[in-house]
């Protein structure tokens, strides 16, 4: 029986474009019928263009149809570039899924971000703060400490392909650097080298590198049991640059520390302008930006204008990053509560309380999203509030608001929408929204980190 070919995957069609706008992800954005080649049954179609800008004409290839709406890819820029147009400094920028805004200049990386704060308050809550905080930007650009890279073993090459996922697909790109891992671990090549060194390579699912302020952790995750060979390579690239070594072939249960199978699984980093110290386990989540989180934290502090014996509850307080802070603001006198639904979390913050004897710093463990209402520490009263969400938001937790009793709320947010949601909810509650701002935490993308201060209204609720 003969055997048909297998067709060949047609080329999508590829049109001009003049772009007028940028979507809050960084594509430029047009619609058909600006030009004379665009087909009738198009006309008025919205099209989002990546790597194009506002003011651009250019060539784009179609790569994603639907209904209302299609995805392209800009391939030739046919008029002059954009004001805000910049080359980008990495090689992999079009191949890789990181950093998708790398060709627009950083100053209007933030506008469009404040932009995107501004909007989701708009259409969500239909409010605006009294006042727009100036952004906290980055201070480098090899700014991430943290990063999980994909490993994926090529049988009919034997070799590894160590890197990012490509936008939008789930291959990956190999790397040799990435500008934006912190310095200290962004050269891959010779981790690469090592990887493919190894008789069991094509067991290695993938890596992840974390970072403390002078300690790293390399973690090496495996489908099945590495031979006594392969181990002995991993511990001497490690010993060879001061680096933690952690095994990991099943889950969270099963992470080995294996450069020093007696020292403690930590990593530490300190914020000087509160005087505390921190350790955390390399899979703890962590604020990967080093120079965004300090600013973070005292802004948040500042806010909240905390005075000596307050009482302040602290939200999602992971391992007390604005805890610990939060204590040595209120002084001895005064009380901090934090809560997290991670009871590896919480013991980790209690730790780090009692290494910076912060006796006054309590911790306790409770899925937020359930009621907790009858629980003691949910029942105190407090002076002040900080809450950081995950991108879910906390829409459970805004109809109790009004019980904690607090004055002023501080709200940092990883998703505009959810905290625009959460921002209508706290004005129903008798909150006003006085200042709000974003933090370029994550440069070159579209992710928007934001913080917001609220206060009791008075005149409604007197």
């Amino acid at each position: 029986m003969k055997h048909r070919a297998k067709p060949r995957p047609t080329q999508q069609p590829s049109y001009i474009f003049q772009v007028e706008s940028l979507s809050h992800e960084g594509r430029g954005i047009a619609h058909y019928g600006s030009h004379p080649d665009h087909p009738a049954d198009k006309q008025g179609k919205k099209v989002f263009i990546s790597y194009a800008l506002p003011g651009e004409t250019v060539k784009a290839q179609i790569t994603h149809a639907v209904k209302r709406l299609e995805e392209a890819d800009a391939i030739q820029l046919l008029s002059e570039a954009s004001t805000f147009r910049v080359e980008p400094k990495c090689p992999h920028f079009k191949s890789c899924g990181g950093c998708n805004m790398q060709h627009i200049h950083p100053d209007e990386q933030i506008r469009l971000k404040q932009d995107v704060l501004k909007s989701h308050l708009q259409h969500f809550a239909g409010i605006q703060p009294e006042e727009w905080l100036p952004p906290l930007r980055s201070l480098r650009e090899d700014y991430r400490r943290k990063a999980r890279i994909g490993v994926r073993y090529l049988p009919h090459k034997d070799q590894l392909v160590v890197g990012f996922r490509e936008r939008q697909t789930n291959k990956l790109t190999s790397i040799d650097r990435c500008l934006v891992l912190d310095q200290e671990f962004g050269s891959i090549t010779r981790l690469k080298q090592l990887l493919q060194s190894l008789t069991a390579k094509a067991a290695i699912g993938h890596i992840e590198l974390a970072m403390g302020d002078c300690d790293i952790a390399l973690t090496v995750r495996h489908t099945e049991k590495l031979n006594t060979e392969d181990v002995n390579r991993l511990k001497q690239f490690a010993l060879d640059r001061g680096w933690q070594l952690y095994l990991q072939d099943a889950g969270p249960d099963s992470l080995k520390r294996m450069d020093d199978e007696n020292a403690e699984m930590r990593l530490h980093y300190r914020l000087n302008d509160f005087d505390v110290a921190f350790g955390f386990n390399p899979h703890d989540f962590t604020q990967v930006n080093s120079t965004i989180n300090p600013q973070m934290v005292k802004l948040a502090c500042d806010l909240l204008d905390l005075k000596q014996g307050e009482r302040v509850l602290d939200l999602f307080c992971g391992l007390g990053n604005f805890s610990l802070p939060l204590a040595r603001c209120v002084g001895a006198t005064g009380q901090v509560v934090g809560v997290e639904g991670s009871e590896d979390m919480v013991q980790r913050g209690a730790e780090n309380a009692e290494r910076n004897d912060l006796g006054q710093l309590k911790f306790f463990s409770q899925d937020l999203t359930k009621d907790f209402s009858h629980h003691s520490w949910a029942n105190q009263g407090f002076d002040a509030l900080l809450i950081d969400p995950p991108r879910a938001g906390a829409e459970e937790i805004m109809h109790y608001m009004p019980n904690f009793g607090a004055k002023r709320i501080v709200y940092v947010s990883c998703n505009p929408a959810t905290l625009a949601r959460d921002a209508g909810l706290l004005v129903q509650q008798g909150y006003r929204l006085i200042k709000a701002g974003v933090m370029d935490m994550f440069t070159h993308t579209g992710h928007v980190e934001s913080i917001a201060l609220f206060e009791k209204d008075n005149e409604i609720n007197d």
